[in-house]
């Protein structure tokens, strides 16, 4: 028998429609709030990706945390039956995140398993405020795979890494994270896609999204392409405290691939301000972490997000990435670079997120096989 008793969230003057803020306003069974943080070092030595994330229809909450140091990444990723109390207890298993201030600062905390394993404990402060993303829509001929409402902000951190038996100070000046918060609806896993599926094949998908903290902006482009290098999501923003957001055009980019790959090593991003000055956006990888690796993201193999693993269900594991044929799914989903920027004389830090599928026209890919020469 269904508990429809109020929850905590039910205290606050928030309701958007006349539900419980239990339930959430639609019954599709892939509904989704989540969150996502990057927190790196400026020379790539380390790159954790975490974020937790709950799937209302499915009753389900799950969490992940990855680092990469070296060629190794250690993952651990928890699962558990979804709660009333979504504001003060967002944690499964050992990972949590504590809300301290809304959009200012976050408590982000993994705990140990043993003296060798991933823990941390972070406190992210913003640098700049949050900005929206575009509002996401996609279908697959008439059924609607995807709507989701995001924002996104840079900012600075602040503790502790354990791996290995070691501690890694973390602190402002040497390290940089970003986060991005999305909440609507998208695909997890067992769905059935139906004539969708079987008759709107996409031949291809080019992906960008990319936040950069430099010390006195922060700048933000997202760019998604079909085949032929139509746009179907484009921002491109400067963001400084206390000035309006600056639109910066329409975002085209040139990426150097490592050869045989879509493994991109560097790239320009060229952009236009309000008075039509060209500016480019400098890139140089220097770390890289595929979200289909340990992190639950599509086509991962071993688990994925909204799942139902059972209560409590917790996984640590450690992957090679030293050999990129023992993870081939790991190139048909999307990678999460660290990396250095340039941009008007100034250097800045953030994540070069890059997927690139089958047929790209503009980049000369022509099928899911093709690597840049």
């Amino acid at each position: 028998m269904a508990d429809d008793r109020p929850v905590p969230l039910d205290e606050y003057p928030i309701h958007q429609v006349p539900l419980s803020m239990k339930h959430v306003a639609t019954g599709d069974r892939n509904a989704y709030d989540r969150c996502i943080f990057h927190v790196f070092d400026h020379e790539g030595r380390a790159l954790l990706i975490l974020g937790l994330g709950v799937y209302p229809n499915a009753g389900v909450i799950d969490a992940y945390a990855t680092l990469r140091v070296g060629d190794t990444l250690h993952a651990v990723r928890a699962s558990d039956a979804l709660g009333d109390d979504r504001m003060n207890n967002l944690a499964v298993g050992p990972l949590r995140i504590t809300v301290e201030q809304p959009l200012k600062k976050i408590r982000l905390q993994c705990a140990p398993e043993g003296p060798d394993s991933l823990a941390y404990d972070i406190t992210w402060s913003a640098d700049f405020p949050a900005v929206w993303e575009p509002h996401h829509v996609q279908r697959r001929g008439d059924r609607l795979t995807l709507e989701g409402r995001r924002f996104v902000q840079a900012g600075s951190v602040r503790g502790t890494i354990h791996i290995g038996g070691e501690d890694i100070a973390v602190g402002p000046g040497e390290w940089t994270a970003t986060r991005d918060r999305s909440w609507g609806v998208r695909p997890i896993p067992g769905e059935e896609g139906g004539r969708g599926a079987e008759e709107h094949r996409p031949e291809g998908f080019h992906w960008l999204w990319v936040p950069v903290r430099f010390d006195d902006r922060f700048v933000m482009v997202i760019a998604q392409e079909d085949a032929d290098g139509h746009r179907t999501l484009n921002e491109a923003l400067l963001v400084r405290n206390g000035e309006r957001d600056i639109q910066l055009g329409w975002p085209h980019t040139d990426i150097r691939y490592r050869s045989g790959t879509r493994h991109p090593e560097s790239a320009v991003i060229h952009l236009t301000d309000p008075a039509r000055k060209p500016l480019e956006l400098g890139v140089r990888v220097l770390a890289s972490s595929p979200l289909a690796v340990g992190a639950g993201y599509p086509p991962a193999d071993d688990w994925q997000h909204g799942t139902w693993r059972g209560r409590g269900w917790t996984d640590r594991r450690a992957y090679d990435l030293s050999d990129p044929s023992a993870h081939p799914l790991a190139a048909y989903g999307v990678t999460d670079h660290a990396a250095r920027f340039t941009l008007d004389g100034q250097v800045g830090y953030g994540i070069f997120e890059h997927g690139s599928f089958g047929r790209h026209d503009p980049s000369g890919f022509t099928a899911f096989d093709s690597v840049a020469p």
